[in-house]
Order: structure tokens, then C-alpha cells, then sequence
């Protein structure tokens, strides 16, 4: 029966339970961390969280270090301890018996108590030999599954190893400032004068940088507008979509907001801001109103315009469409382990539908930007090469940026690249005397 868990104990047991989540109930991460106690802050919060996302990220050559030690498969809770048990030892700073200790007392909490015994000989016998990986095989030494790692491989040729490694990494904590607020330089000003470290994003205008990550409520100036928390490479949007003052503007797969909040920062224009999901637009919402900005929020599915559109046709329209998250791995490395290589062709088809549906709501000489944060192919030049072959009124635009790599038909993102998340962007406008 499980008890309740010691001090030292409670980081692992949570971050074990959260591992199991996700590898073998197919849970979110997210879903798995909120089921976490609210009591629970501070140092052991930092610490669970930590060994939850470094487990996670590293857990098919944690489970290679494990195989030789083990007699026979341990149950999934048991396995998933193990995991952590052994991260701990490979990647951080907890002193090696704090660790093993901890992560023995933890079996009792989880109602592993029989396995007492084998953990603190696995772990032990660890600490003592550390095993090696000998293997060349990238999906193993990197932690990914077969299949995305073939994938990786085949569109990133010679940049495939890094692009994996970047995967593993931690993301920095990008911000944007409100432009209708305040100004980067000022904001960087107070930050210096809190002794926050923060540096200017050279690629993206409202872009910042902290050196480490700090709780958004606790961040000076979020509470009251003036800055918001976003990855550079989603910032990079707003430039391509350009809008001007008195332009009406489609942000078609809005949730939760940032984007649609940029673009309200950049230009006094007309904004619908559509999603599929009720609860995640809800989000939006109090987005908007956080930053002092407003727009048309409607609940619906973009792939079918007459259940939300007023027949009125738009200047801009931006086109983040869902897809496999491969290119945000590094933030959630679930990812790695939830999706599936069907998921693959099933996000192409549903982007594929989405182009061809709002594709009608778009002015002669409007602009649609296409976004993913997608590292595949298949999500982005694919989707954007059978789109333009079907719509001969359909102009590629091409993407003159120092950021990311250009591509045949628009401009993608590695992650890590100058600190971004990975990405893809296609820009396509409707040439005039279009229907």
C-alpha cells in the first residue's frame, strides 16, 4: 500500500508517477504536473519538475543503462522510479548517496516496498560502474524513437545529429514586450536595475532573453501588460503576416494567444481570433485583456468557414496550424513518446484542409502566412508544395530573414538556432484578379 512520502522522497515519487503518465498511460506532461499537489513549491517543486523533464528526455537510453542490471522487466511505476533514479546519477548536481537514498525511501510511497532491495542494488551499482552506451545508433544515444529520428535524418541530412541534440536541451525563457506599453530598451533597463539578466533578441524586434527563467507572475511588468512570455521564433509571425492599421486580419488556429496579441501590438487593425477549443480561446481572452488589447474571439473550426465566418473576406490571415510538435521537443519531451508516425500523415492531411478552406476567405493581394512548429518536412514544404500545384492564383513568397534556413518554399527554424524553438513559416500571397 502506498504512504505518504517522506521529505526527500516526495520529488522522485511525483516525477516517477509523472514519467508513468506519460510513457505508459499516453498522458501529457502538463496533465500529469497538474495532478500535482498545490501544496507543493519551492526547491522539491524545481527539483521533481527537473527530474520529470530530464527523465523524460533522455528515457530510451536511460532504459539502455538500465537493461544489463535488471534480471526481468519491472512493472511500469517501478521502471519509471528506476528511470529517475538513474537520471539522477547521470545528470545532475544531487550528491550520489542523497539521491539513491531518496529514491529508495520513494518505493515505499509508491507501494513499491518489495522492490526495495533492487533499487538501492541497481542504484548502487550504478554509482559504483556507471554503464556506457556502445552504440553509434543516433535515435539510441540521442533518446528518440526509431522512426522520428529516420525522419529528422532524412530532411536534416548533415544537421540531423544536432538537431536531435538540441531536442534534449533546455529552452531559454524568450519574452515579448508590448509595443503599445513600453519599449524593449526600457523594459531591459528595469531589468538590469532589478538585477534580472536579460539581453535583446537581435531577430526579433520585441524580442528578450533571460538568463534564467523566472515565474511569469513574479516577472517585472507582466501582471500589468507591458511584456509577455513567447518564444522568439513564434515573434518572428507578426513580421511575415505585416500587417498594416485598418487591415482585417484572420489569426484562423488563435489558442492561447500570443500571436493574436502581437499582432494587436503591431497595428490598429480588425482582428478575428478563431479557435476550435472553447476552454483554450477562454485563454485568449484573458490574454487580451491582460495586455489592454481586443479582438473578435469565435469558437470554431477554421477547415469550415460557414459555421463561424460573416462572408466578409480578410487582408492577412495567419495559419499556425496544428501539427506534430517536433519542433518544441526540447519544452515538451513528451512529444517524443506520445506521437506516433501515423500522427505524421494525419497532421498533413488536417493542415492540407485548413489552407484549402480559408484559402477563399482571402482578399486578391491578401497575404496567408503558414506556421508550424514542426522540424518535418512533410508539415511544411510538403503541405505548402501540394498546396501551391492545386492553386495557380497562389504566389510563393520568398522569405528574406538571417534567421533559420531557407527551403524551397518558405524558411525553417532548427531548435536551438539562435535560442529558438523549432519552426516553419511559408509566406503565400493571392495574386490579383483572383476569384
Amino acid at each position: 500500500m502506498a504512504r505518504e512520502p517522506s521529505a526527500g522522497a516526495r520529488p522522485r515519487v511525483l516525477a516517477a508517477r509523472a514519467v508513468s503518465a506519460v510513457i505508459d498511460h499516453g498522458r501529457s506532461l502538463d496533465a500529469a504536473l497538474a495532478d500535482w499537489p498545490a501544496d507543493f513549491v519551492g526547491a522539491d517543486l524545481a527539483l521533481a519538475r527537473m527530474l520529470a523533464y530530464g527523465t523524460l528526455r533522455e528515457h530510451r537510453r536511460l532504459g539502455a543503462l538500465l537493461a544489463p542490471r535488471l534480471k526481468k522487466a519491472p512493472q511500469p511505476l517501478l521502471a519509471a522510479l528506476l528511470h529517475v533514479g538513474i537520471f539522477q546519477l547521470e545528470a545532475t548536481r544531487v550528491p550520489p548517496h542523497a539521491a539513491v537514498h531518496a529514491t529508495v525511501a520513494a518505493t515505499k510511497a509508491l507501494g513499491l516496498g518489495g522492490a526495495r532491495g533492487m533499487v538501492n542494488a541497481v542504484l548502487r551499482g550504478h554509482q559504483r560502474a556507471p554503464a556506457t552506451l556502445a552504440s553509434e545508433d543516433s535515435a539510441l544515444i540521442h533518446s528518440y524513437p526509431d522512426w522520428l529520428a529516420e525522419h529528422i535524418a532524412a530532411d536534416w541530412a548533415a544537421h540531423a545529429p544536432a538537431v536531435l541534440a538540441a531536442g534534449n536541451q533546455r529552452a531559454p525563457m524568450q519574452l515579448r514586450v508590448n509595443a503599445r506599453r513600453t519599449t524593449r530598451d526600457a523594459l531591459l533597463a528595469e531589468y538590469s536595475a532589478a538585477g534580472i539578466a536579460a539581453t535583446a533578441l537581435p531577430a526579433c524586434r520585441d524580442g528578450i532573453c533571460l538568463d534564467e527563467p523566472i515565474v511569469a507572475d513574479k516577472l517585472p511588468g507582466f501582471v500589468e501588460g507591458h511584456v509577455s512570455i513567447q518564444d522568439g521564433a513564434a515573434q518572428l509571425a507578426a513580421d511575415l503576416v505585416a500587417p498594416c492599421d485598418g487591415d482585417r486580419v484572420l489569426d484562423a488556429c488563435a489558442a492561447p494567444g500570443n500571436k493574436s496579441a502581437h499582432l494587436l501590438e503591431r497595428a490598429d487593425i480588425a482582428l478575428t481570433a478563431l479557435d476550435i477549443d472553447e476552454t483554450r480561446l477562454a485563454t485568449l481572452d484573458d490574454t487580451l485583456t491582460r495586455l489592454g488589447l481586443a479582438a473578435d474571439s469565435r469558437v470554431g473550426d477554421a477547415a469550415n468557414p460557414r459555421t463561424w465566418s460573416d462572408g466578409a473576406r480578410y487582408d492577412r490571415i495567419l495559419l499556425d496550424a496544428p501539427c506534430s510538435g517536433t519542433g518544441v521537443i526540447r519544452r515538451h519531451p513528451d512529444i517524443k513518446w506520445l506521437r506516433r508516425a501515423s500522427d505524421i500523415e494525419a497532421a498533413k492531411a488536417r493542415q492540407a484542409a485548413l489552407l484549402a478552406a480559408l484559402w477563399p476567405t482571402l482578399v486578391p493581394g491578401g497575404r496567408l502566412v503558414y506556421a508550424t512548429c514542426s522540424i518535418l518536412a512533410a508539415e511544411g514544404d510538403g503541405v505548402i508544395e501540394a498546396f501551391v500545384a492545386q492553386m495557380p492564383e497562389a504566389a510563393v513568397v520568398p522569405i528574406e530573414a538571417e534567421w533559420g534556413r531557407a527551403s524551397a518554399y518558405g524558411r525553417r527554424i532548427a531548435p536551438g538556432d539562435q535560442g529558438f524553438d523549432g519552426f516553419y513559416y511559408a509566406v503565400l500571397e493571392k495574386k490579383t484578379g483572383s476569384p
